[in-house]
């Protein structure tokens, strides 16, 4: 998985993440490490593994190391994070070696990560980083959870397997 230690590595990819770590250190809810990048990855690998729909490994991990990092973007500039977060991704991964049509199918994940359409979607790394993405929290065990603005129906007070 050179690529993925590639894009972790990325000079831009360093640079946002570490605006985010710093423009998140004090929020209570759920921030945007790198524990939440490489759950949503490992949930997306399962899902994988148990559809049998053979998505490469590395452009699962692609899709989750990158689809918050437009956060920093939406925070400072009020851009979506899915949009901002897709543009990022194209110029990283064409840095780390991946193909057209890898960066391609990233991107429409990206993009659709926030929308429950996506859990519909005849992409599955779409549909597997927006199911991620939302059972990567662990609501039932944060002390913030009182206090957090997801809707009670999005939250996950209970372990899912």
């Amino acid at each position: 998985m050179e690529r993925i230690q590639k894009i972790q590595r990325h000079p831009l990819f360093q640079e946002l993440f570490e605006k985010l770590q710093q423009l998140e250190k004090d929020r209570p809810f759920c921030r945007h490490t790198m524990e939440h990048f490489l759950d949503v990855a490992r949930l997306m690998y399962i899902y994988d593994l148990e559809d049998g729909a053979s998505i490469p490994k590395e452009v699962i991990y692609a899709a989750a190391l990158l689809h918050d990092l437009g956060r920093y973007e939406q925070l400072t500039r009020g851009t979506p994070h899915d949009i901002a977060g897709s543009e990022t991704a194209e110029l990283i991964m064409k840095d780390c070696e991946f193909q057209t049509e890898e960066i391609e199918a990233v991107k429409k994940a990206i993009l659709g990560h926030r929308d429950a359409a996506s859990l519909s979607s005849d992409l599955p790394l779409t549909a597997y980083l927006y199911r991620a993405d939302k059972k990567s929290r662990n609501c039932f065990a944060c002390p913030s959870e009182p206090e957090c603005n997801w809707p009670e129906e999005k939250k996950n007070l209970w372990i899912e397997y």
